[in-house]
Formats: structure tokens, C-alpha cells, sequence
């Protein structure tokens, strides 16, 4: 019995020393861009590439006020925070993610986009120390959003390799 006490704190130790050096992802999805039937993303794939990568810690996906119920329904079944704008999505993922940034706990900002629009969030993320990842699909993944960020994700290439695997 007291060999497996001592085993069990031993293991006890070692997960909580992984769980430790893994770095804290922050995430912002462009619900309306991202999370569309023509493109081969999803919530669980994008949770499944940055687990990888380290602890996901936040993740808020924006939507627009015309989302269906369902898809608020599958965010937050997810584990994500569900932000239904009640304006321009993308001023609501700005400040969102603006404020993310700024949060002094995250060690990782992830921004999952297509649009080069959001260039500035990456590039006030690395200035403010942040390692970055950039998260998209094809078509229309910005050249200008992959090169910026220290990581850059392509969807349509992983999407590929997790459908042989299922």
C-alpha cells in the first residue's frame, strides 16, 4: 500500500512538472471568417493543433448577431466563450483580443483569421513580448498574417492529415 502512495505522488509530481513548463495560449477566433461550412476548420482541430503547442487557457470565438443558436450552442459545448457582436465583428475582436494581449498571464497570443486586417493584433502582441500563432484556411489565408507570426497554422493542410487519422 505504501509503495503505491509513493508511486502515485511520484507521478503526481512529474504531471504537475509538464503541466508547469507548458506556456499559456490565449486564443481569438474569428467566428464569421473561421468557423464556416466551406472550409475545413473546426473547434475540436483547432484545439487539437495548439495543445501541442501548449495550455490553452482562453479562448473566445467572436460571432455575428445573425449566429444560429446551435453554433452558440457548439462554442460553448467546446469550451470556448461564445461573443455574439452586436455591431462589426471585427471591432468586437479587437478589443477583445486587444485586452487579451495586454493580459500580463498569457504567454502566447493565437489569433485564427484569414484576414490581413488583423496584422496589427500580431504585431502588438510581439511587441508587447508575446509569442504569436496564426491560425487559417485556404482560400484566402493572408501571406501577410502567416509571415508576421511565429507560428503560422494552415487548417486546409492539418484538416487533411486529421481526417486519415479518424
Amino acid at each position: 500500500m505504501l509503495y503505491k502512495v509513493t508511486t502515485l505522488k511520484k507521478q503526481v509530481k512529474q504531471l504537475t512538472k509538464i503541466k508547469k513548463k507548458k506556456k499559456k495560449i490565449y486564443l481569438v477566433i474569428d467566428g464569421p471568417n473561421i468557423l464556416r461550412k466551406d472550409l475545413p476548420t473546426s473547434l475540436s482541430l483547432i484545439k487539437s493543433v495548439l495543445d501541442d503547442l501548449g495550455d490553452l487557457r482562453v479562448g473566445v470565438v467572436i460571432l455575428n448577431r445573425n449566429a444560429p443558436e446551435k453554433l452558440i450552442e457548439a462554442v460553448t459545448n467546446h469550451g470556448f466563450k461564445a461573443v455574439v457582436s452586436p455591431g462589426d465583428p471585427m471591432v468586437t475582436l479587437t478589443i477583445t483580443a486587444m485586452e487579451l494581449i495586454h493580459d500580463s498571464k498569457a504567454d502566447i497570443f493565437a489569433l485564427a483569421t484569414r484576414k490581413a486586417d488583423f496584422l496589427p493584433l500580431i504585431i502588438k502582441a510581439k511587441e508587447k513580448g508575446l509569442e504569436t500563432i496564426i491560425i487559417g484556411a485556404e482560400p484566402g489565408f493572408s501571406v501577410a498574417l502567416q509571415n508576421a507570426a511565429d507560428y503560422s497554422i494552415n487548417l486546409s493542410r492539418v484538416g487533411e492529415k486529421g481526417n486519415e487519422n479518424s
